[in-house]
């Protein structure tokens, strides 16, 4: 088994950790991981598809050929390249706009013809043998572990694309957390946005970070004693944006980020540095539970 690893812009740039558990996790697992040579940004859903639709197909277009040229499904780990890259792949069904696209990608010697797909991590660790491999494979118990699961919007909608579940009651995380050991809280406004996307984290940071504040608030309220999240961006919100609330004295008491690889590969044996866990701004203050 094999995919091709759409990094995107936040793990390489800013959580290097999250790329290094899925590396080991996938690793573990027996799926290779091949490296996109000169994908660039997804690019963004939000702030830049909503502005200008057909240079972001382009762009998602000539990424989803570099995949394409190797013959293997793109994997992502960040809710907004699932959603770019998907979305694509979806609109790209219409002979007439793929030959419209291809017209431009031969311009820079690229052509795509929708032989692959994409798939999300959480998707790759789901599948039935994957899933039983993990299980197999642990060797850290997590019972002890409270975990607030944060699924974020691009993971579940448009359902008809992504094709998962029901949108307004997931469980694909909660089934994770839970099959690990760990206990799945539920929390108030579990499906509300971390605050960053659509551009508002750019545009206006107090109003992203209140949504961040709130969230973080509602986990502690449940007794978490940690986020989990499938999403690179939201990842880096409740990080960075965490630590910022701290700094502008709008809270005292944070709770610590995992990526959901991350929480995998503890749960299999790995070391919290092995996993990135040190690149983090708040601190992992649960690990003594585990």
């Amino acid at each position: 088994m094999k995919y091709s690893f759409f990094l995107g812009c936040i793990t390489p740039l800013r959580y290097p950790g999250i790329e290094a558990a899925t590396r080991l996790v996938l690793e573990k697992l027996g799926i290779e991981l091949l490296d996109m040579k000169g994908a660039s940004c997804c690019p963004a859903p939000g702030v830049f598809g909503s502005f200008d639709l057909w240079n972001w197909l382009l762009v998602a277009s000539r990424n989803l050929s570099i995949a394409e040229e190797q013959n293997a499904d793109v994997m992502v780990v960040c809710n907004g390249c699932y959603a770019t890259l998907q979305e694509a792949y979806h609109l790209l069904e219409k002979p007439e706009r793929l030959e419209a696209v291809n017209k431009i990608l031969r311009e820079i010697g690229r052509n795509y013809q929708r032989k692959i797909g994409v798939k999300h991590v959480v998707e790759i660790l789901r599948e039935k043998d994957v899933w039983e491999k993990i299980l197999a494979s642990q060797t850290r118990s997590l019972e002890n572990l409270k975990v607030a699961v944060h699924y974020g919007c691009h993971f579940l909608k448009p359902s008809k694309i992504r094709g998962h579940e029901n949108p307004e009651a997931p469980r694909h995380l909660d089934e994770i957390v839970e099959e690990l050991g760990a206990k799945s809280v539920d929390y108030l406004d579990k499906l509300m946005c971390c605050g960053a996307g659509g551009g508002v984290r750019a545009a206006n940071l107090d109003e992203a970070l209140s949504f961040t504040l709130t969230k973080v608030e509602n986990m502690k309220k449940a007794g978490a004693d940690v986020l989990v999240t499938p999403c690179a961006f939201c990842h880096f919100q409740f990080d960075t944006g965490q630590k910022e609330l701290m700094d502008k004295g709008r809270l005292k008491e944070p709770i610590p980020v995992l990526f959901i690889t991350q929480l995998v590969g503890l749960a299999m044996g790995f070391s919290p540095e092995s996993l990135g866990l040190h690149a983090n701004k708040i601190p992992h203050n649960y690990l003594g539970k585990i």
